[in-house]
């Protein structure tokens, strides 16, 4: 059997922090190493191919039992696929209608006449994704409740069309697995509903009641934090596996801290995804949270306990992943428009809305069953690769952010991704993930 020779990863990243020290990172390898200025200068001689300077042989060791220096082949991500979409997982956006007029709502929701899927709609995604799972041997399809707005203000569509495909998935040997992203203002039977026939759901909830009062109020511009919290204590009594998703605005950033702390010592989310506010419909005026401001809050929202630093999250910070998509925009999002319409992004959910000829792509068929898909629109997307993004090719998180979300992208006002604010959140809570697993690991080095 032929050994490979050792090399130094072609993808390797050098970065300083402080105490003049160094970290030595490659993504493809899973590896990672806190260095001073000798190791340092001792990679840069190894991958200037010089191998007989004085201490090589223990540099080398120590590259080598990090993983740095090694045999084993890196392998980047696969490339995108060419066949045509078969999705198993469905994401239902109900109607474009909310009981709620968030202040940075990024769809606008309520402004505009409401628009509500009809049951054949839904029937006709439910059927295209289980025969898919059957096709490819899957032992389960998923079903997913989002919207332009709030998908139980559809109930009726909701509770049908779930037991729908329950009914499908007995019939078919299949197991069902369903989730709902809320608002979270639910009456006790929606509660109880949610609870007894789905398995998980995210909630929106932008922590202290009276930041979600200001954020998210009703109509009448009454808050909403008393309902919200009530969803939240029902779905703990009931032990049901839930997540918060939580939008920050410039003006409450500095309460980030507080806000986290709150839920903490109250709920029991399965995490807590924090988001600076998405500068789109509602907010397309308002102040630009990605700012260092938000970083500092952020790292202070994780000191304030154990918990905190394990259930936060933040999208695009996601280390120890190795992967060329952000998310499913490049493999076959399957969102159903409220028309019946394909997106590739549960966001964009209205035809007429901006940049939506890039993410549609595709129709019901003339016949009662299956879809048309756009190759071209689809091909594209499946191409939102991060080692084709020219900006991306330096960027030392790029193998674990992939080139942050594709919607958020555009909507900087470039046809193409420069960059944005979240770019350098990314990389600085990538660097501090990094630092946690080294320290967590012995102080030295990490190896995924």
């Amino acid at each position: 059997m032929t050994t490979r020779p050792e090399t130094i990863p072609a993808e390797l990243f050098v970065l300083p922090v402080e105490n003049s020290q160094y970290l030595i990172y490659a993504p493809l390898r899973r590896t990672a190493v806190l260095a001073d200025a000798w190791l340092v200068h001792c990679l840069r001689e190894f991958q200037a191919g010089h191998r007989g300077f004085e201490g090589a042989a223990e540099a080398a060791a120590l590259l080598r039992r990090c993983g740095i220096l090694g045999s084993r082949e890196d392998r980047a991500p696969a490339a995108p696929r060419t066949d045509p979409p078969r999705p198993t997982t469905v994401t239902l956006l109900l109607t474009n209608a909310c009981n709620l007029r968030c202040r940075y709502c990024y769809a606008a929701a309520g402004e505009k006449g409401p628009a509500f899927m009809q049951p054949e709609t839904a029937r006709r995604a439910i059927d295209f994704v289980a025969a898919n799972a059957l096709a490819a041997r899957a032992s389960s399809f998923e079903v997913n409740y989002h919207g332009a707005g709030e998908p139980t203000v559809h109930r009726r569509l909701l509770e049908d069309s779930h037991l729908y495909a329950r009914n499908l998935a007995q019939a078919s040997g299949l197991k069902l697995r369903s989730s709902l992203t809320t608002n979270g203002i639910l009456p006790p039977d929606k509660r109880a509903w949610i609870v007894s026939h789905l398995d998980s759901a995210n909630v929106s909830f932008d922590g202290l009641p009276e930041v979600q009062d200001v954020n998210r109020p009703f109509p009448s511009g009454r808050g909403s934090s008393d309902i919200v919290l009530a969803t939240l204590r029902a779905f703990d009594r009931a032990r049901f596996r839930y997540a918060i998703r939580m939008t920050v605005i410039a003006e409450t950033t500095a309460r980030l801290p507080q806000s986290i702390a709150y839920i903490c010592r109250r709920f029991q989310p399965r995490s807590i995804q924090v988001e600076p506010v998405y500068r789109m419909g509602r907010a397309r005026e308002v102040a630009n949270a990605e700012t260092a401001a938000f970083l500092d809050a952020y790292r202070a929202a994780r000191r304030t306990s154990t918990k905190a630093a394990r259930l936060l999250r933040f999208s695009g910070a996601r280390f120890g992943l190795v992967t060329n998509r952000f998310c499913g925009v490049a493999a076959d999002n399957f969102c159903v428009s409220p028309a019946g319409n394909i997106s590739a992004c549960h966001e964009v959910a209205d035809e007429h809305q901006p940049w939506a000829e890039r993410f549609f792509y595709g129709r019901p068929a003339a016949d009662p069953a299956g879809y048309d898909f756009d190759a071209r629109v689809c091909n594209d997307l499946r191409a939102r690769t991060v080692e084709r993004l020219d900006y991306c090719r330096d960027c030392f998180a790029k193998w674990s952010c992939a080139g942050d979300c594709f919607h958020k992208a555009l909507d900087t006002d470039h046809a193409e991704f420069e960059g944005a604010g979240r770019c350098e959140i990314i990389r600085e809570l990538t660097k501090d993930q990094i630092l946690e697993k080294i320290a967590a690991s012995g102080g030295m080095c990490w190896k995924g």
